[in-house]
């Protein structure tokens, strides 16, 4: 009659121990679950970021590769372009000649001190992928030119001529 009594004051217990113990394996599922979710997102935004990255390159080598540059012109611009084989990557680009005189420097071995001259620009390119990825890329360049001290400068700021010592 003893073990009755013992076996009484059992009834139902395993059952509330088996219930408390699947509710923390849900709540661990569940968590493990958002986990994954919210490291798939990461990743997907980090492709994103590193696709408008290389869209923000592409618009530097495209104007670097088609751009006039001229000294004379304000602002050359290229107008947004999807990159081939996307859906949403693209980029726009932009060539801004900077202020500065058309100065003769150093002279190279062979040639006389007034032989060339660099006009300097700024290529900046803006590159932009899906879920609002986007990214700014400047690189600067010069391009040497024969040197006339009768040109007008490239933009206001700084004088045309030079005059040797």
């Amino acid at each position: 009659m003893r073990n009755r009594t013992i076996h009484r004051r059992e009834n139902g217990a395993a059952l509330v121990v088996g219930m408390i113990l699947l509710l923390v394996l849900t709540l661990l599922a569940v968590s493990g679950m958002n986990t994954a979710s919210t490291e798939l997102v990461m990743a997907g935004n980090e492709q994103f970021q590193e696709n408008a990255f290389q869209a923000a390159e592409m618009g530097i080598e495209q104007a670097m590769r088609n751009g006039t540059f001229n000294p004379g012109m304000a602002i050359e611009t290229f107008p947004a372009t999807v990159v081939a084989g996307t859906t949403y990557d693209n980029y726009a680009a932009n060539i801004t000649p900077q202020p500065g005189p058309n100065m003769p420097h150093g002279a190279m071995w062979g040639n006389r001190l007034d032989s060339f001259a660099t006009f300097h620009f700024e290529v900046q390119s803006q590159g932009q992928s899906a879920r609002n990825a986007q990214t700014t890329h400047t690189q600067g360049m010069f391009v040497i030119a024969p040197y006339d001290p009768g040109a007008p400068p490239p933009l206001a700021g700084g004088p045309s001529t030079f005059t040797a010592p």
